[in-house]
C-alpha cells in the first residue's frame, strides 16, 4: 500500500522480529529504528526492510519521531516488535484509509501473559493510537502518546500482543519503566510519604485482582496483580530514594 507506511522500534528482538515484519509485508515503506543492538535484530530485519537505522535510545518519544521523520508515505502505522497484525486488522486498515473518516485510528490490544490472553486486570481493550498521519509527533518522556489534531477513531480488530518472554524479561522492564516514571515525577516535583508508599500498592492490588477481575484469570491474574502492585511500590520508593538524595545535597 502507497499511502501507508509502518515504523518499529528494536533493541535485541531477534526472537520477535521476523514474525512481526512477516505480518507487515502488505506494506511497502516500513522503517526501523534500532538502539544498536548486540544480537541478530538488525540483520533479520534488513531482510524485510532496507529502512533499518541505528540511534542510540534517549526515550521512546525521541526515538519515533526520528522514525517518523523516514516515512515517506501519508499514513503510518506504529507497531512493536513483540506485536503482530492479524489479516482481519489488516483488512480493516485497507478498508478505512480507502475513505478516511478521522486523523487517526486506536487499536485495540489483546495482550498475552505467561501463555494466556489477559482479558481482564485491565488490559483489554487496551485502546492505544497506533494509526495516524505520519506529519504527528510524540511526546513524554515515559507512556508517551502522539497528539494528533482532529477526530480520533477507534478500529475493531485488534494487535496482538506477546507483551513477555517470561517473569525474568517482565521484572527488567518494570526496573527500567519505574525509573523513567521515579524521574518524570521528580521532576515535576513530586513528593510522598510512607503512609502513601504502604497504601499505593495495596490500593493497585484490590484495583486488578478484584476490581478489575483478575481473580478470573487465575494464577496469571494473581502474578499480574501483584507484580503491578510491586510497579507502584517501587516506582514510589525510587522517587522517594531521589528526594532523600536531594536533601542531602542540600544540607
Amino acid at each position: 500500500m502507497d499511502n501507508l507506511g509502518a515504523l518499529i522500534l528494536t533493541y535485541n528482538e531477534e526472537d520477535n522480529i521476523e514474525e512481526c515484519l512477516e505480518t507487515l509485508n502488505w506494506i511497502n515503506d516500513i522503517v526501523v529504528i534500532d538502539s544498536y543492538s548486540n544480537d541478530n535484530t538488525v540483520e533479520l530485519a534488513k531482510k524485510y526492510t532496507q529502512q533499518v537505522y541505528q540511534r542510540k535510545f534517549d526515550d521512546f518519544a525521541s526515538q519515533r519521531n526520528f522514525g517518523l521523520e523516514q516515512i515517506e508515505a501519508e499514513w503510518v502505522l506504529v507497531v512493536d516488535a513483540d506485536e503482530r497484525v492479524t489479516p482481519a486488522l489488516k483488512d480493516e486498515i485497507l478498508n478505512r484509509l480507502n475513505s478516511p473518516q478521522a486523523e487517526g485510528y486506536k487499536i485495540p490490544r489483546k495482550n498475552y501473559f505467561l501463555g494466556k490472553w489477559i482479558k481482564y486486570c485491565g488490559w483489554y481493550p487496551d485502546y492505544t493510537l497506533r494509526l495516524f498521519k505520519a506529519h504527528n509527533r510524540y511526546s513524554g518522556l515515559v507512556h508517551e502518546g502522539v497528539k494528533v489534531e482532529g477526530r480520533v477513531d477507534k478500529l475493531n480488530n485488534a494487535l496482538i500482543h506477546y507483551t513477555y518472554r517470561d517473569l525474568k524479561h517482565y521484572l527488567s522492564k518494570i526496573n527500567h519503566y519505574t525509573t523513567l516514571d521515579a524521574e518524570k515525577k521528580y521532576k515535576a516535583s513530586k513528593k510522598i510519604g510512607i503512609a502513601y508508599i504502604i497504601l499505593r500498592p495495596i490500593v493497585e492490588f484490590i484495583k486488578k485482582f478484584i476490581l478489575k477481575k483478575g481473580f478470573l484469570l487465575g494464577m496469571q491474574g494473581f502474578i499480574l496483580s501483584v507484580l503491578s502492585s510491586y510497579y507502584q511500590f517501587l516506582k514510589y520508593i525510587k522517587l522517594w530514594e531521589k528526594n532523600q538524595l536531594k536533601l542531602g545535597r542540600e544540607k
